[in-house]
């Protein structure tokens, strides 16, 4: 059973993100992910922009199935089209403010990432307005807004890429706006089951990667310096360069054992594609029969046997 911020009292939330970079609909995609997996995907995690009205009756629809209970993960580029730094200062209310009628409407607890992997979108110099710190800004206006608005079934997930040459930057720790507007921590993380292909491993090395230059890891930054904060891996996977098909059963194979290892972390998300945003990457999890069998006995563990309080 989950709390009134989602977190579950035993056992880990089990999602999914299908259909990335195709023209077709995410809710169709979803189901047909589950199919395939074996399981329903609990989270359904979409992806939105500026302006855009969400959740979409689609959307709803999805949490509406009492045979598979979801719940939605809402990623929001709040900022689209304009700056953190406007965001910061009021400049996007009316969209705030819209999104907080709307949601307090729909009712049903949400979780929400603002601008997901900011580290991507950082422009260090003074006057950009997408500074570490105008996220951070951006980050905290828009939670305070929607909290003052009433939106109180709005869950926020803060959700980082982690890569290692982001972390050694001297800006990263700005990103964080405060243990007081952050519910959850999350990470977007992937690993390559090509051997010798950049970022291969298995499921410890996307919670383990370290600032080049030295630091802690991660997951050892998450629980050491916000103790006490879920983490979502709100997206994951392995993947292999399209032509170059390989078995990507070891990495679902390690998932279970670090999860024993790892109690902080309360929810994984996979993402799901043929391929990637360069168009040379595929994260599927059928890209081969073993992958399959294997991605289908994880997701048919018990431990994601978690009821939406």
């Amino acid at each position: 059973m989950t709390d009134a911020k989602l977190v579950p009292s035993c056992g880990v939330l089990w999602g999914g993100a299908a259909g990335g970079f195709t023209r077709k609909p995410r809710d169709l995609e979803h189901r047909n992910w589950e199919k395939l997996s074996g399981r329903t995907a609990t989270i359904f995690h979409t992806y939105h922009k500026g302006d855009e009205v969400f959740p979409t009756k689609a959307e709803i629809a999805m949490t509406q199935d009492t045979a598979k209970p979801r719940v939605l993960l809402l990623n929001w580029k709040i900022a689209y089209g304009s700056t953190w730094a406007a965001v910061a200062a009021g400049k996007h209310d009316t969209r705030i403010d819209a999104f907080a009628k709307r949601i307090k409407a729909y009712g049903k607890n949400v979780f929400l990432v603002l601008n997901h992997e900011p580290e991507n979108d950082v422009k260090a110099a003074q006057n950009s307005g997408m500074r570490a710190k105008d996220f951070a800004a951006m980050y905290r206006h828009t939670i305070q807004r929607l909290r003052a608005q009433g939106a109180g079934n709005v869950v926020n997930v803060l959700a980082y890429m982690g890569n290692e040459k982001w972390m050694a930057q001297q800006w990263w720790a700005d990103l964080y706006p405060g243990d007081d507007v952050v519910d959850w921590i999350g990470l977007d993380s992937y690993v390559s089951v090509e051997k010798g292909y950049y970022h291969h491993g298995k499921f410890a090395d996307l919670l383990d990667r370290k600032p080049k230059g030295g630091g802690p890891g991660f997951y050892d930054w998450a629980v050491t310096k916000h103790a006490g904060k879920p983490l979502m891996i709100a997206e994951w996977g392995g993947y292999h360069r399209i032509g170059k098909t390989t078995d990507k059963s070891a990495v679902y194979q390690s998932v279970l054992p670090e999860l024993a290892k790892r109690p902080a972390i309360k929810a994984i998300v996979h993402f799901d594609t043929e391929h990637d945003d360069q168009g040379n990457r595929d994260i599927s999890i059928d890209s081969t029969p073993n992958s399959l069998t294997a991605f289908r006995t994880l997701a048919a563990n018990p431990i994601f046997n978690v009821t939406i309080g």
